[in-house]
């Protein structure tokens, strides 16, 4: 309930509309049990037609009124919702692609789905429909009060029955918690297996891994399926309680009513009229008893984004250098990741000027990868400093930074969008000669051409659905439409065949000539030849240099063998 009554407070004056509307809805369903009494004590007793007709018109005017003023609330609560729905979503969006990318990595895919979808359980529980049926709730008072009127008596059963089944909510509520979070757990590791089952579909059947997952499923499933039955058949009993609690309301009111009734201290038409505003107080109460599931899971939903977004985010701002020369300085740089039993390596004091080239080499695990995070600042280091031209790059502003990089990561992953929408999202300004550019030095025009829909191409899965080599091709057309001025390439010609190899081989010496720095990650021997550094992460836990042949010119490290510098 903090969350509705925070978002009412952020809209005071709607709030106040929508207190207003729900009091006017309350009163004039009062006319309804008025009319019943009416009708039984006067038009009875007396048979007067125009009696009738008088009291038929005013109540229908009145159930018209209550109709119009109940319209009125439920386009107020969703002004109310309209606004923090989105924002609730968008802050839930933002923590999937604004955190830091080494928090991110720690949590599981499945939860980090359940953030997103986390925002349906709030929007459903804070519906119009919800919020105007909480807003109820107070005005079940009026109805006692009315009713204290015809008869204190009955008025002290139902607000003793109303007093009962408003605990009962409360109670339902808080024991569904711990039911709901644990069910909010297994629907996460549900689809962490639907993301393995789809993505990896291929992998599933050729390495015969369905009988494992079937195994899984159903032991998760069974979990969850548990859960799902357990919440059910508490908010069964609920419901149960609650019909039964009205029926049983209406049983005491008749029955002490009809006594009064014989005593002359009440009469027939008061004392059905009397039934008629019990139940109505009860309603609303009643209501918000069999709501205690979807308020439940709101609450764990709330809990959830509370949590995500305690995860730290990328800075948005920093220093912007006026212009970016191409100098890069490991100054005892050492990373660890979290829970390891060591260093991946540590002081690591390097300094590349403006032109240079730097080719990284080092066996599986030794740290490659996570180098090349660090040059990008997708990681930061456990000690020590990165400098950019002199500037420590906790300083930097990241995306400025990335503008600056050509970087083309080990494993390759792409927007579901269209081919175009790639080459965009990284650089908006690239206009239609800059595509064709891009594509033209990756090698892609062959594979552009011969598809139907050339530039609006569309990537599914995140670049799943293309071969290694395209997406290789597609991974360094990307990097090259921001054209900036340092060049980090992991493992560039991996997969690649020979015509492809040599795409990339032409790239970077295009790129050497032009005296960028370039830092490859590299077992390639083309690459390795080309240059006089070479820093071997092998050597642990400090890595070491090593000079390769001096009469091989740098800016030639990229160059194949039979083709002719340009």
């Amino acid at each position: 309930m903090k969350e509705l009554f925070a978002r009412l407070a952020a809209r005071p004056l709607i709030a106040v509309e929508l207190v207003a509307a729900s009091f006017f809805a309350n009163l004039l369903a009062l006319a309804s049990p008025l009319f019943v009494i009416q009708v039984l004590n006067r038009y009875v007793a007396y048979g007067v037609d125009a009696t009738l007709a008088t009291l038929t018109a005013g109540v229908v005017i009145a159930i018209v009124l209550e109709f119009a003023f109940r319209q009125l609330r439920l386009k107020l609560a969703a002004g109310v919702n309209a606004g923090k729905d989105v924002a609730l979503s968008a802050a839930a969006f933002d923590v999937l692609i604004g955190a830091k990318a080494a928090a991110l990595d720690r949590l599981p895919p499945g939860l980090q789905r359940e953030v997103v979808s986390a925002t349906d359980s709030i929007q459903t529980a804070y519906s119009p429909v919800n919020v105007a049926a909480v807003l109820d709730v107070p005005f079940a008072l009026l109805f006692v009060a009315v009713l204290a009127l015809l008869s204190p008596v009955l008025a002290v059963i139902a607000g003793s029955f109303l007093v009962v089944v408003f605990l009962a909510s409360l109670v339902s509520h808080s024991t569904l918690r711990r039911p709901v979070r644990d069910l909010t757990s297994a629907s996460g590791h549900r689809n962490a297996l639907v993301g393995s089952a789809v993505a990896a579909g291929d992998a599933v059947r050729a390495f015969n891994s369905a009988p494992f997952l079937r195994r899984i499923w159903k032991e998760t499933g069974s979990l969850f399926q548990g859960l799902k039955r357990h919440i059910a058949a508490r908010q069964g009993i609920v419901q149960t309680a609650t019909q039964s609690s009205q029926a049983l309301m209406g049983v005491a009111v008749i029955a002490v009513g009809a006594t009064q009734v014989v005593a002359g201290d009440l009469t027939v038409g008061a004392m059905i009229g009397a039934n008629i505003l019990a139940a109505r107080a009860l309603g609303p109460v009643a209501k918000l008893a069999q709501l205690s599931e979807v308020f439940a899971k709101a609450r764990q939903s709330l809990d959830l984004l509370r949590e995500f977004a305690r995860i730290p985010h990328e800075r948005p701002a920093g220093s912007i250098l006026g212009e970016y020369k191409g100098g890069l300085e490991f100054r005892d740089l050492s990373f660890s990741h979290p829970g390891g039993s060591g260093p991946l390596f540590e002081s690591l004091s390097l300094k590349l000027a403006p032109g240079a080239v730097l080719v990284v080499a080092g066996a599986n695990g030794t740290g490659k990868t996570t180098l090349a995070r660090l040059i990008v600042g997708l990681l930061e280091p456990s000690r020590g400093k990165i400098l950019i031209d002199g500037v420590d790059l906790a300083q930097i502003q990241p995306e400025w930074w990335r503008r600056q990089i050509v970087y083309m990561p080990q494993e390759p992953h792409f927007l579901n969008a269209s081919l175009r929408d790639n080459l965009l999202a990284f650089n908006p300004e690239l206009d239609e000669e800059g595509q064709n550019k891009v594509i033209r030095s990756a090698g892609l025009r062959r594979f552009l051409d011969e598809s139907p829909k050339g530039f609006a191409t569309p990537i599914t899965q995140n670049g799943a659905n293309l071969s290694l080599g395209i997406r290789r091709r597609l991974a360094l057309a990307r990097a090259l439409a921001g054209d900036g001025r340092l060049v980090v390439v992991d493992e560039p010609t991996e997969g690649l065949d020979v015509e492809g190899s040599q795409q990339v081989y032409r790239v970077l010496n295009e790129f050497a000539h032009r005296g960028s720095a370039i830092i490859a990650f590299s077992h390639d021997p083309q690459i390795i030849k080309g240059t006089r550094h070479i820093l071997d992460l092998n050597s642990k836990p400090v890595p070491r240099m090593i000079s390769a042949a001096k009469d091989t010119p740098a800016p030639q490290a990229a160059r194949p063998k039979h083709e002719k510098s340009s």
